[in-house]
């Protein structure tokens, strides 16, 4: 008979995992069926759960499969700058979970440091950079130049009304300068639209992708590519008028607009045909027009707007009026897919969802290592949250099958 793998895990993960959702050792020995002193032996180091059980665990502590992988356990430190908006009006605070998603992704960063020195590959040093003082509309260039990026290439994401496309492409260009890009399901937009990790080899940008649109996500992280070239790591939303430090709104003011600036050109965009003439501020613009321009950059409506006050072809009311009514109309549609997933079964794709989150850099990276012999597939399985029998359709998706 095959003997069980033994997860490769840290007993200190394993108890924090265990206390931090509540559960007794006696509880959770019930959930897996094991005696009590089993919980507290794998917790003290002396053996270790098998794959199955650590993913039973997982189920029932209600965290990721890879969260128990992680070499230590999180800390409820704040590592980050956070440029979110002040206490009183909302956040500035880390909720655990979202202080176990930067934990994660700065485990995850030095596991790909890991992989890539094993392997011997260099590591270009991000080298892009940027000053507050900067002009917004040069940075853009500067970025998209970097990143290859051209109107021709804008134009094949035009048909593509989901964002999904022009998210993709511009995630693959960042990825190519080794920024490591994650999205995280677990952490809302409400609390983070995103965070980034300054460093000079592999720099860390994370999304939230919960709740969030494509467009909305691909803004986000064009924001973190500047945090990223200010060399300032931190946490951000994207409401340019939340009430914050002033130190900290010009920072987020600034990314916003190079955000802007690098999706949405202004050469080009004062060129378009339904921009021919104006001149002056006006408030007439129709809801088609800005539908279609927002459409020609993959943008969403508010940033197409705010684009427009920025150019001095609309008013500031105009804005703010229209940004109320998209905020409106985000909040119900997010209340009626919630009221559809209430009453409908959600299927996962679970080597779809590990692509997503990690990214195809990473996940080509473990992989590379499983085929080389210096990991096991149950490590893959581990590192990545899924399970082993997902892992062919992973790579598959990937297009590493047979290596």
């Amino acid at each position: 008979m095959a003997r069980s793998v033994r997860a490769k895990v840290k007993p200190a993960v394993l108890a924090w995992a265990r206390k931090s959702a509540g559960f007794t050792e006696a509880e959770a020995a019930k959930r897996l069926s094991v005696p009590e002193a089993k919980i507290i032996a794998w917790e003290n180091g002396d053996g270790a759960p098998t794959v199955g059980q650590l993913q039973r665990l997982a189920d029932a502590y209600q965290r990721p499969l890879s969260v128990l992988y992680l070499q230590e356990p999180p800390t409820s430190f704040q590592p980050m700058r956070d440029f979110r908006r002040l206490p009183g009006t909302g956040m500035r605070r880390l909720s655990p979970q979202l202080a176990l998603e930067v934990q994660m992704a700065l485990q995850r960063r030095e596991l790909a440091l890991d992989l890539r020195d094993e392997t011997g590959d260099a590591i270009q040093p991000f080298a892009l950079t940027t000053t507050l003082g900067a002009d917004a509309e040069r940075v853009g260039e500067q970025i998209r130049q970097a990143l290859n990026m051209s109107n021709a290439d804008r134009l094949t994401w035009r048909s593509d009304r989901t964002g999904y496309a022009a998210f993709n492409a511009w995630r693959s260009r960042i990825e190519a300068l080794d920024v490591l890009v994650f999205q995280s399901a677990l952490v809302a937009s409400d609390e983070v639209s995103g965070f980034a990790i300054a460093e000079e080899r592999l720099p860390v940008i994370v999304i939230s992708r919960k709740h969030t649109p494509p467009k909305r996500r691909t803004f986000s992280l064009l924001h973190e590519f500047a945090h990223l070239m200010l060399r300032m790591s931190g946490v951000s939303e994207l409401d340019v008028d939340a009430a914050r430090p002033p130190e900290d709104a010009a920072v987020e003011v600034f990314c916003n607009r190079v955000a802007a600036a690098t999706l949405i050109p202004k050469d080009v965009f004062l060129a378009e045909p339904q921009l021919s003439g104006r001149r002056a501020p006006v408030e007439d613009w129709q809801d088609d027009t800005i539908a279609e321009l927002a459409l020609n950059y993959s943008v969403s409506r508010e940033v197409l707007v705010r684009r427009l006050y920025t150019f001095n072809l609309t008013t500031l009311g105009f804005y703010q009026k229209k940004r109320a009514q998209y905020i409106e109309e985000y909040l119900q549609d997010r209340e009626r897919k919630r009221s559809e997933r209430r009453t409908t079964e959600v299927r996962r794709n679970p080597p779809r969802d590990a692509l997503t989150n990690f990214g195809r850099p990473l996940v080509q990276m473990i992989l590379d290592s499983y085929y080389q012999d210096r990991m096991s597939l149950s490590d893959v399985s581990g590192y990545l949250g899924i399970r082993v029998r997902h892992i062919p359709t992973l790579e598959h998706i990937v297009g590493l099958r047979g290596r």
